[in-house]
C-alpha cells in the first residue's frame, strides 16, 4: 500500500521564515527621506556657501578670525554631507526584506536629521563677527 504525502507550502516547512520574505512596502521610507534630504541639503549648502559674505565689511582682525573658523567649518560641513549620503545609500541598499524594515526606517529618518545637525555644527564652528 502506498501513501501519498503532499508537500507543504514554504511558509510551513521552515525553509523560508517570514523575516526573509520580501517586504512589499520597503521603498516609501527611503523615498520620503530622499525627497526631504536632498532639497534640505541643497538649501543648507547654499546658506553655508553664502556665509563668507557675512564678513565682507568686517575689519582685518574679525575677518581673519572668520576666515580661520570658516576654513575649518566648511570641510566639517562637507564631511557631514558625506555622512548624510551614506545614510541615504544605506536606507536604499538594505535588502528589501521584512527583517531589515526597522533599520531601513532608522537610516531614512536619520538622514534629514543629520543634515540639520550638520548645519548646526557648522554654525557652531564659525566665528561670526
Amino acid at each position: 500500500m502506498r501513501t501519498h504525502v503532499r508537500a507543504l507550502p514554504a511558509e510551513f516547512t521552515g525553509s523560508m521564515t517570514p523575516d526573509t520574505t520580501r517586504h512589499p512596502r520597503a521603498f516609501p521610507a527611503p523615498l520620503v527621506s530622499t525627497l526631504l534630504t536632498l532639497p534640505l541639503s541643497a538649501v543648507a549648502f547654499f546658506f553655508v556657501g553664502l556665509s563668507p559674505m557675512a564678513c565682507d565689511s568686517c575689519g582685518d582682525a574679525a575677518s581673519d578670525r572668520f576666515d580661520a573658523s570658516y576654513g575649518i567649518a566648511f570641510p566639517v560641513f562637507g564631511s557631514g554631507l558625506a555622512v548624510v549620503l551614506v545614510l541615504l545609500l544605506a536606507a536604499w541598499a538594505l535588502p528589501w526584506q521584512r527583517r531589515h524594515a526597522a533599520a531601513r526606517v532608522w537610516f531614512a529618518v536619520s538622514a534629514p536629521a543629520a543634515v540639520v545637525f550638520d548645519f548646526i555644527v557648522f554654525h557652531g564652528l564659525v566665528d561670526r563677527p
